[in-house]
C-alpha cells in the first residue's frame, strides 16, 4: 500500500510538465489567431484602405481555426520536436497558400480560374496525411510532394500565363519557389522527427 501512495505523486508531476507547454503553446497560438482577426478590424477604423466585409472576416475566422485545429492534432499525434515544427511548418505554408490565392491570386489576379490548380497541392496534403496515418515517414513523403507539386505548377503557369513577363513572371517563380522550400522544409523536420526519436 505504501508503494502505491508513494507511486502516485512520482507520476503526478510528471504529468504537469508535459501537459503545461502544451497549455501554454494552445493559448499562444489561438491568442495570436484571433489578433490576427482583429488586425484588419481596428486598421478599418482609421483608414479606407482596409475594407473587409463580413464574409471576409468569416473566411479568415474559418481558415485560423482550421489551421489552429490542424496544429492541436499535429500535437496529440507526437511529442517530438521536429514533427511539431514540420507540422507547424506545413500547416502555416498551407495557411499562406489560401490566403495569397483568395486574396491577391498567385497566377494572375485572384479571378483567374488557373489557381485553383494550387488547391490540388491541399488536396495532395490531406489526403497524404490520412493514407500516411500522420506517422512521420508518410508525413515527410506528403510533404515532399506537395513542394514538387509547387514546382510543377509554377512550371505549367509560366505557359499559362506568358504575358505576365517580367514582372507577374518573377512574382510566380518567388511564391512558387517560397512554398516549395517551405513544404520542403516541412518533409526535412518530419524526417528529423525519424531519425531522431
Amino acid at each position: 500500500m505504501n508503494a502505491k501512495m508513494s507511486d502516485t505523486p512520482a507520476k503526478l508531476p510528471n504529468n504537469e510538465r508535459q501537459g503545461a507547454p502544451r497549455n501554454r503553446w494552445r493559448l499562444l497560438i489561438w491568442g495570436f489567431a484571433g489578433t490576427l482577426l482583429l488586425i484588419p478590424l481596428i486598421a478599418m477604423q482609421f483608414t479606407d484602405e482596409v475594407n473587409w466585409t463580413g464574409f471576409d472576416f468569416l473566411v479568415m475566422g474559418v481558415m485560423l481555426s482550421v489551421a489552429c485545429g490542424c496544429y492541436e492534432i499535429a500535437t496529440r499525434m507526437s511529442g517530438n520536436l521536429w514533427y511539431r515544427v514540420g507540422a507547424g511548418l506545413g500547416i502555416v505554408g498551407s495557411f499562406l497558400l489560401v490566403w495569397i490565392n483568395l486574396a491577391v491570386g498567385i497566377i494572375g489576379s485572384e479571378n483567374n480560374p488557373a489557381n485553383l490548380m494550387y488547391f490540388a497541392v491541399l488536396m495532395f496534403g490531406v489526403i497524404g496525411s490520412l493514407f500516411a496515418r500522420f506517422e512521420p515517414q508518410g508525413m515527410f513523403k506528403t510533404m515532399l510532394t506537395m513542394a514538387v507539386a509547387m514546382l510543377l505548377i509554377g512550371g505549367v503557369a509560366i505557359f499559362l500565363d506568358p504575358d505576365s513577363y517580367p514582372v507577374g513572371l518573377m512574382r510566380q517563380v518567388f511564391l512558387n519557389g517560397f512554398f516549395a522550400g517551405v513544404f520542403a522544409m516541412s518533409a526535412g523536420l518530419f524526417r528529423l522527427s525519424v531519425t531522431n526519436k
